[in-house]
């Protein structure tokens, strides 16, 4: 069983502290410097008689202030972060139960039947690829290709909004099912049901990306960040003498690397390390439609009634997630 990443974190606490891919370390560093060069500066102009301290300046702004203003930042963004994984995940779990109504409740008169329930399974998993590579600003490519019909695929080059596509796509074939009679309209209005609840979550992905923490907070808590940086040096200069530069340096890492952490989750979308493993859920859910597709060729093969699921045949293929 796959473990979760928070008990294989705790057995390599120490390492982890000296990772830099996922941290903050390189965003901030050249800040933390300038912040230090400042410090520095301070100290000379300190040891030479050329400045004269004044703790008073390092005090205009409040620690406690800037503390609620940075806590705030980082509990809104990691909102949003925890928002976006809710939203896959109701994603991800709408798909396999419209993947699951479409294998046993739509019936099955002929190959072209047959041929169409595939069809709409593999749009189900290409619909999350869709999405993934929509958020992301990213054109339709080879990774949807392999899933749909090569005549799908240049319309959803063409498409403004490749998951909408889909999902008008999926709503057709359900309501040609119903047409044909191999679904009734108490099945079709459920499934329609469901696939509405999917585009629903897209909205929701949507709302996360095209709304983003408000220019004046950002801007304002920036400029408060840089000012109490750069005015450290004159409350410490005094005690810290030559010491000052580095100690500048390591309380800027403390203060900008907390803005920084929001500003890596607010949109977790992305590709970044700290963004959402959108690529993995994609790779679930493809696997999770592909075991309903062999489950689909099994039925038809063993010549069953097209309701009726055969499991005693078909191993599911075992896979990590």
């Amino acid at each position: 069983m796959p473990r979760h990443p928070t008990r294989l974190r705790t057995r390599t606490w120490f390492l982890s502290t000296l990772q830099v891919r996922g941290s903050v370390i390189q965003a901030v560093l050249p800040r933390c410097l300038l912040c230090g060069g400042v410090g520095l500066l301070v100290s000379a102009l300190y040891a030479w008689g050329y400045l004269t301290p004044w703790p008073i300046l390092g005090s205009l702004i409040p620690d406690l202030v800037l503390g609620l203003l940075l806590v705030f930042r980082t509990n809104t963004a990691y909102e949003r972060f925890w928002e976006g994984r809710k939203a896959w995940g109701a994603i991800i779990n709408t798909a396999r139960n419209l993947g699951r109504q479409i294998l046993v409740l739509v019936k099955e008169s002929n190959p072209q039947d047959h041929k169409e329930k595939i069809r709409a399974l593999r749009l189900l998993a290409a619909f999350t690829v869709a999405l993934k590579l929509h958020l992301r600003g990213q054109s339709v490519n080879e990774e949807i290709e392999a899933l749909v019909p090569p005549n799908y695929y240049y319309l959803l080059k063409e498409a403004q909004h490749p998951p909408l596509a889909i999902a008008l796509w999926l709503e057709d074939y359900l309501k040609r099912q119903c047409e044909y009679g191999h679904l009734n309209v108490y099945q079709m209005t459920l499934m329609s049901s469901t696939l509405g609840k999917l585009v629903d979550e897209v909205g929701s992905c949507e709302r996360i990306q095209k709304t983003p923490i408000p220019m004046a907070y950002a801007i304002h808590l920036r400029q408060l960040l840089l000012l109490y940086c750069l005015l450290l040096p004159m409350r410490v200069v005094r005690d810290l003498t030559w010491w000052t530069g580095p100690a500048e340096a390591l309380m800027s890492f403390v203060v900008l690397g907390v803005e920084e952490i929001g500003n890596e989750i607010e949109d977790p979308f992305g590709t970044d390390a700290n963004d959402l493993p959108l690529d993995s859920l994609c790779n679930t859910m493809n696997r999770n439609m592909e075991d309903l597709v062999q489950l689909a060729i099994t039925s038809q093969v063993a010549g069953q009634d097209d309701s009726t699921i055969v499991l005693e045949s078909y191993e599911l293929p075992r896979s990590s997630v």
